[in-house]
């Protein structure tokens, strides 16, 4: 979607200030906000673009003022009501006031360095081939969607080189809204910097990763 989180390319926000010394989590609620979120994602109730979504899908205001983790809290606490592991009134009491919801499964403490680690693998098999092959011209589709999208603004409507192929993929702008994983194939393109901004701009190029319906050819 085209929200405040899609923040590539936009003039007039000032410099990007790096801290020295950043910490992983600047407050211990930081840190349970994450946990929390790894372990109820974990049940299997909503997928990684769906949290991806609830998070982005906010007004500008709200997104650009508020702390990063108090987005993600945010975000889950649209998500548990949504898929009934709360209710509003729970959340809202923090008393458990139902039975609570079976769920697919559980995230138990001791196996949770394993399971990251170990990742969710995104490739599918698909039964029909990819469309572009590496060295192709290519120009990425003008698009404006309210839903979940990962291809961003100030790459819309131009040209590129596929890079790489990386098989196919779970569909980020499908999956984010409960249409199933609909793979496509996923390239890496690359494009002249002076393409996205310009004959002034200092930078050489910049590599996407594009599912192929992000993507016509030009030739």
């Amino acid at each position: 979607m085209n929200g405040a989180h899609d923040m590539g390319g936009v003039a007039g926000f000032g410099p990007v200030v790096v801290e020295a010394d950043e910490p992983v989590f600047h407050a211990e609620w930081e840190r349970r906000v994450l946990a929390i979120n790894v372990a109820a994602g974990a049940t299997g109730a909503w997928n990684i673009d769906m949290s991806r979504f609830v998070r982005e899908n906010r007004p500008a205001i709200e997104y650009l003022t508020t702390p990063y983790y108090a987005i993600w809290l945010a975000g889950l606490e649209h998500l548990v009501v949504e898929t009934g592991l709360l209710t509003a009134l729970e959340l809202a009491t923090g008393e458990a006031l139902v039975p609570p919801k079976p769920v697919k499964q559980v995230l138990a403490a001791a196996d949770v360095e394993e399971r990251l680690l170990r990742g969710w693998p995104t490739e599918r098999p698909v039964g029909f081939p990819p469309r572009f092959e590496v060295g192709a011209a290519v120009r990425t589709r003008v698009i404006a969607p309210a839903t979940h999208t990962r291809l961003p603004r100030y790459a819309r409507g131009r040209p590129g080189t596929v890079h790489a192929w990386h098989g196919a993929h779970v569909f980020p702008d499908a999956h984010a809204h409960g249409h199933g994983e609909a793979p496509h194939h996923l390239y890496t393109v690359r494009f002249e910097a002076k393409d996205l901004w310009g004959p002034d701009t200092t930078a050489d190029a910049v590599y996407l990763n594009c599912w192929e319906p992000y993507l016509e050819a030009t030739s």
